[in-house]
């Protein structure tokens, strides 16, 4: 009880002091990650879902924001070394994870989606791509998952250097379906008219933002600039620009979950709190 007072206080004063006196926060992206963090040619520097999320994020505390681009490899190192406040990149939260990290709730699914040809047949199943090939961007957690599912669903994963010409196999149709992440999935197809979403596979997981382990304040008031930006439509608007869909009602995107955290794992805190706006 105390310490969660400790933490109310940390981010009332978060939220209460002016920009200017404050330094700035700082935070890391793989600028190569697309739609997520990626180059932006026209202007210079990086651009994307979780460019806009973590400047919406300093907005809302009222702080200024540094984010640097860099491998993604050491960031979360770089984290723990204090280099960073938070990491901006999209981290999929794990029981393992949460024993080195503090996270705040999810704000995205990890869903796996199916892109394929627009005019095919939709994928209703699995099943029915058996014998048949799909083409998956190599060395991803997708090209991981396609593979250990070859067995069971019997089919051929063929993987290649980029997403870029993952999708490029369906639609010369070298593979019948491409295995992404959802969100390239519909970022991929909002600027492609040559294909369409197609199977949604649920995996029950979420991006959230890991802080150090032990900086309950700093987790608190960035779980609460979350649920603000989730509350008011903000997340909405960011995730419809980039993704070109509406998030579902019941996903991360648009739920505001009880407590600090994510429930199950280490670090979260079931004390019911409203979001302060």
């Amino acid at each position: 009880m105390i310490r969660h007072l400790i933490a109310a206080a940390g981010l009332a004063a978060l939220m209460a002091a002016p920009a200017q006196a404050q330094a700035p926060m700082r935070t890391a992206v793989d600028g190569t990650f697309a739609p997520h963090a990626f180059p932006n040619l026209a202007g210079g520097g990086v651009q994307g879902f979780n460019i806009d999320l973590a400047r919406e994020i300093a907005k809302r505390l009222n702080r200024p924001i540094e984010i640097t681009a860099t491998q993604f490899s050491g960031i979360i190192p770089g984290l723990n070394a204090g280099t960073y406040d938070f990491v901006a990149a999209p981290v999929t939260a794990t029981k393992e994870r949460a024993e080195s990290m503090l996270f705040t709730e999810g704000y995205l699914d990890t869903d796996f989606r199916l892109v394929t040809r627009r005019g095919d047949a939709p994928i209703t199943d699995l099943a029915s791509l058996r014998g048949k090939t799909v083409s998956v961007n190599r060395g991803s957690a997708y090209e991981i998952w396609a593979k250990s599912m070859e067995a069971t669903v019997g089919w051929t994963v063929e993987a290649f250097g980029t997403q870029t010409d993952a999708v490029q196999a369906v639609i010369a149709g070298r593979a019948v379906a491409n295995v992404t992440a959802e969100t390239v999935a519909a970022f991929a197809v909002k600027n492609n008219p040559q294909i369409k979403l197609d199977y949604l596979h649920k995996t029950g997981l979420v991006w959230a933002i890991p802080v150090r382990n032990g900086d309950t304040a700093m987790r608190d008031s960035i779980e609460n600039a979350i649920e603000c930006i989730k509350k008011d439509g903000t997340m909405a608007t960011i995730f419809e620009r980039w993704f070109g869909i509406k998030p579902r009602p019941d996903s991360a995107a648009a739920t505001i979950f009880p407590g600090s955290g994510i429930p199950g794992m280490a670090g979260y805190v079931a004390t019911p709190r409203e979001p302060r706006c």
